[in-house]
């Protein structure tokens, strides 16, 4: 009586085991995009929120302030940041490449006093408005509120600035708008500029973790009474 033996040859084994070994290698790539797909979308999620939130707050601010003149002695604007005075409270911050600059220092707002807390956009009460007649001054942390918290993602102020639009003397109203740029603040994976992430193409380029937006926003001052 005759057993016929029957299985899978090596060559069917082989075949059987370059295919598992594809499907798996697939699915490996696809984990991946989809993890680099979330990481993105959190970056931009915490970088959209942290613009909405100085929007909301300047919004806020001016539209309790008595009209000011831009440019004036109410707005400083320099290379390592700006203050910006509307009334009862002052804005101040550092730009990323301050903030990246170990040998930044308090002369240019960049610590609370003597604290060690960088600056990176603040709002202080300051109805003196003497943050701004005083660029060098350092910054009180008394009541201080930080607007830009670093985050996960180390954020950071890259542009801010501000122009009267329109100024009505009858009712004492005036227009400003303000352009600025929030972004992460990896230095390497940024443009000269810090105005846009490196392109794919670019070794130093890191899109997962890279993220910058412009956010325009129109206020008015109609407090007449500052």
């Amino acid at each position: 009586m005759n057993h016929s033996k029957q299985g899978f040859t090596l060559i069917e084994l082989m075949l059987a085991m370059t295919f598992v070994s594809a499907l798996l290698l697939a699915i490996a790539m696809t984990v991946i995009q989809i993890s680099n797909v979330y990481t993105r979308g959190l970056t931009i999620k915490e970088v959209n929120q942290a613009g909405r939130t100085i929007s909301t707050d300047l919004k806020r601010g001016i539209s309790q302030s008595a009209p000011f003149a831009v440019p004036g002695p109410k707005y400083v604007d320099r290379s390592w940041g700006g203050r910006l005075c509307v009334g009862q409270y002052s804005y101040v911050w550092n730009y990323g490449v301050t903030l990246s600059d170990p040998k930044a220092n308090g002369s240019n707002s960049n610590i609370y006093g003597n604290s060690t807390s960088k600056i990176r956009f603040v709002k202080v009460p300051d109805s003196a408005g003497s943050y701004c007649s005083t660029p060098t001054k350092s910054i009180d942390s008394t009541g201080a509120v930080e607007l830009l918290a670093s985050g996960d993602r180390d954020l950071a102020m890259h542009s801010f600035v501000i122009s009267n639009s329109s100024t009505d003397a009858k009712s004492n109203q005036s227009l400003y708008s303000i352009s600025y740029v929030i972004g992460t603040n990896d230095q390497a994976a940024l443009m000269p500029g810090q105005t846009s992430c490196r392109v794919p193409s670019d070794l130093a380029s890191d899109l997962n973790y890279c993220s910058i937006n412009q956010f325009d926003i129109v206020v008015r001052a109609v407090n007449a009474l500052q």
